[in-house]
């Protein structure tokens, strides 16, 4: 099978930060043009990394794959649509604008556009913490209770942004990566030395519906430099501190907390590091971007996840000015732990999942269950009292009627048409002849193709595009036409199969077993 070709990439800015982000999709193979308001500048950085030079109206009318955007905090909005609305994936440092309502446009965008949209969290990106949000993940620090973050140095002092927004977005995205859900109330207290109206010191505290609480302590005016994550769980602690080797950038503590005759004691252990793969996390970063743009799966820090980092921030900075806690009611609430667009109806009653997208003119009716990161396409109806699982795609103009259920990862192509009732009259109610139709896990539903009801469709199977189902379809079968029959085998990883059964992607094969069905035998990834 011929490899995925490389995407190429253009650097808009390559200023400070921008020459590492110049450095790391060198290295990618993945440079080709460099854009700076300074031409010498430019021209210096590109001839050393054998790149082009180009002006950015001229860059937006090239066929380039990707923008990456290092421009001051300023230009993002504008530079980000600008290259989202001329069909370009995006990859943005923070934050990724400087205003909630400009967030949620490049958002529902690049939704549109079917681009993707990512923010540049680096310390997502960083093993230490990926390996951290597995142990979290995994229960080895028990229950969360308390998370802080020092991050401290003497300069680089801005006079754009104060240190909220400079350093704190970092340390923000990973603790609500950790928390898994965004504050109910911030509290953010600072201090202005160098420029009256610019905070160089603040400390922003954060208020968990869970129960979790945590601080963000930021300084660009501190003797020397601290970057330093602690996680208190009631089984355990852990500190990320990428100040130091890689041998210990990562410790666990198994410290535990007995009561005594009513009084707290500490029961001390002796930490353990945790080992890590030496990596840089910029290339890693930089990595990932490619990566989704070659396999359009949603980057870890997607425009969703920016944008609840900017609800912290803009919370925190309504702080700084008024000096009280905010209640973040308007950034916690549903539309913000699930994005829903402003024109899009959710009826009382329905459970959206976090992460989950909603779109235009889209209805959801009353008992309606949603799944964790889905994306629900342009004039959709759902419901009422139907499941959805957990990260399908649903497409513009699709409508799913009670009665039907779809599992985790489904596929439903635009225009498919799910029917309940196999006798329906404009004057004859039949609410009580709902026909049960079961789309099970990882299915393909191509566009316009009709599923009548009463039928399940079995998982990782692909229904092609106008196609009309009458009857079952079996686990991986390809199904054309009306009435829809068997054209041959799919894999899981959606590539048609040719008479060896061995998926031309990811290296599994498969043979018919006796019942008819195709089975896995063998599970082996080209990368092992």
């Amino acid at each position: 099978m011929e490899a995925i070709r490389q995407p190429k990439i253009a650097v808009v800015g390559c200023g400070y930060w921008g020459k590492n982000l110049v450095r790391n999709f060198s290295e990618l193979n993945a440079l080709k043009y460099i854009c700076d308001s300074n031409p010498n500048q430019a021209k210096k950085i590109a001839s050393e990394y054998n790149a082009q030079t180009i002006e950015i109206d001229d860059l937006f009318k090239t066929n380039i794959d990707g923008i990456v955007i290092a421009a001051p905090a300023v230009q993002h909005f504008e530079l980000t649509r600008a290259a989202l609305e001329t069909g370009k994936h995006v990859f943005v440092e923070k934050p990724l604008a400087l205003k909630m309502e400009e967030a949620e446009i490049l958002c529902s965008l690049a939704e549109r556009q079917s681009k993707v949209l990512m923010v540049g969290h680096l310390l997502q990106y960083h093993s230490a913490f990926s390996k951290l949000k597995t142990l979290v993940t995994e229960g080895v620090l028990g229950k969360l209770q308390y998370i802080y973050s020092n991050r401290l140095n003497l300069g680089k002092f801005r006079n754009e942004e104060n240190i909220l927004w400079s350093f704190a977005p970092h340390d923000i995205s990973m603790i609500l990566g950790l928390a898994g859900d965004v504050p109910e109330t911030v509290l953010s207290t600072g201090s202005a030395h160098l420029n009256n109206h610019i905070q160089d010191v603040t400390i922003t505290h954060l208020s968990f519906k869970s129960g979790i609480r945590a601080h963000v302590f930021v300084s660009w005016l501190h003797p020397f430099k601290e970057q330093k994550l602690v996680v208190v769980g009631d089984n355990g602690m852990a500190v990320f501190d990428d100040g130091l080797d890689w041998s210990e950038k990562l410790r666990i503590y198994p410290h535990q907390v007995h009561w005594i005759n009513g009084l707290p004691e500490p029961q001390k252990a002796e930490f353990e590091p945790v080992p890590l793969t030496p990596e840089e996390p910029l290339k890693a970063e930089c990595d990932h971007f490619l990566d989704c743009i070659k396999t359009g799966k949603t980057p870890r820090t997607d425009g969703l996840e920016g944008l609840n980092v900017l609800s912290v921030l803009d919370a925190s900075q309504q702080s700084l000015a008024k000096g009280k806690t905010i209640f973040t009611k308007d950034q916690s609430d549903e539309k913000k732990i699930f994005f829903t667009h402003e024109t899009a109806c959710i009826d009382e009653g329905c459970n959206i999942g976090k992460g989950t997208k909603i779109w235009h003119y889209t209805h959801v009716l009353g008992g309606t269950k949603i799944g964790e990161n889905c994306n629900i396409g342009q004039n959709v109806m759902i419901g009422p009292d139907v499941n959805v699982g957990n990260n399908c795609k649903i497409q513009n103009n699709v409508s799913i009627y009670k009665g039907v259920t779809l599992d985790d990862g489904v596929f439903c192509g635009p225009s498919c048409v799910f029917t309940n009732v196999n006798n329906p009259r404009a004057d004859v109610e039949r609410k009580d002849q709902f026909r049960i139709t079961k789309v099970e896990k990882g299915v393909t539903i191509g566009a316009n193709a009709t599923i009548v009801c009463g039928n399940k469709l079995g998982a990782f199977s692909l229904i092609g595009a106008g196609a009309v189902i009458t009857k079952d379809v079996k686990p991986h079968a390809i199904m054309v036409g009306n009435p829809a029959k068997q054209l041959g085998w799919i894999s899981h990883s959606g590539e048609k199969l040719s008479e060896n059964l061995t998926c031309p992607r990811d290296g599994r094969k498969y043979r018919i077993g006796q019942d008819g069905n195709l089975q896995e035998i063998e599970v082996k990834t080209k990368e092992s």
